[in-house]
């Protein structure tokens, strides 16, 4: 019992990252109709300036993780305006910004790679915390409360953010129709940056807090994040930040819990089984509303 409790807690804490990053994911595609290919690459770009900032500015955790948040922002800000802001002048549909952000991934990605020497980097012991706290007879390890209580935390406030704030409700008006919103007084330039940089600052909180967990700081980092933070989208509702926080520890569960108890080899099939079953039965996911309309 005990060991399945710890496994339990492993795969809410692996879940914990998923979910941050699907909700980054989601916004972004519920917002501007960008199903962006490249958004893991800001996981992996805040992991590294996070681990630079420690190993060679010396920066202490905190400062550090603040700093990998800050480089997930501004990075997804300059390539929404560089990638996407020409294309929604030209009204370019949503097959056009993918294939643009494929592009950017792997621009971004072989930049990655330089930066780390195509190596798997690890921050150092001793410049993250390595607390325990027993809860009963289970450990649960600092970074792992920290991944958990982040999501929790971002969830409740970007959820917040979205259903009871002025800009919440500017960015579901661009969402839903951006010339609809616009001639009801909203700016929507100031809306996409600010739901790019929050998108990109949600992603690079996951990457910062991935790279330690994991002891692996690489430009592959955000790939397996990509991935798996897609699919809680889908299966949580790509329109609700609940749905993918929830849906992101659901498959953090799922996939430690498969690896410990069926096959390592199947953690990742069943994830995607899990993400096939919701495309065919529920395709709205399971926060999400029945119908989803972009401009």
């Amino acid at each position: 019992m005990q060991l399945l409790l710890e496994q339990v807690v492993n795969g809410c804490a692996i879940g914990a990252l998923y979910g941050l990053f699907a909700i980054g994911f989601g916004l972004v595609f519920a917002t501007l109709g960008i199903l962006n290919a490249a958004h893991g690459t800001y996981a992996s770009f805040a992991a590294i300036a996070g681990y630079y900032a420690v190993v060679y500015l010396g920066l202490p955790f905190v400062p550090a993780m603040v700093l990998g948040v800050i480089t997930g922002a501004v990075l997804a800000v300059i390539v929404d305006q560089i990638a996407f802001q020409p294309l929604r002048k030209r009204g370019a549909g949503m097959l056009g910004a993918l294939i643009t952000s494929i592009a950017f991934w792997m621009i971004l990605d072989s930049l990655a790679g330089l930066a780390t020497e195509q190596q798997s980097l690890s921050f150092p012991a001793g410049t993250y915390p390595t607390w325990i706290i027993m809860a009963g007879s289970v450990p649960l390890p600092a970074m792992q409360v920290i991944a958990i209580v982040s999501l929790v935390v971002v969830t409740v406030a970007i959820h917040w953010l979205i259903t009871r704030s002025r800009l919440g409700a500017a960015m579901r008006a661009v969402g839903w129709n951006e010339t609809a919103a616009q001639l009801g007084g909203v700016n929507p330039r100031l809306v996409i940056l600010a739901t790019a940089s929050l998108a990109g600052a949600t992603s690079g909180l996951a990457g910062v807090l991935g790279g330690i967990s994991t002891n692996n700081v690489s430009f592959t980092l955000g790939e397996g994040m990509l991935l798996k933070g897609f699919a809680a989208v889908v299966v949580g509702g790509y329109d609700d930040v609940r749905g993918a926080a929830v849906a992101g520890v659901g498959l953090g569960v799922a996939e430690v819990l498969s690896a410990q108890y069926i096959s390592t080899s199947m953690r990742d099939a069943i994830t995607y089984a899990l993400l096939l079953s919701f495309l065919v039965l529920r395709p709205r996911g399971l926060f999400g509303r029945t119908s989803f309309m972009r401009a």
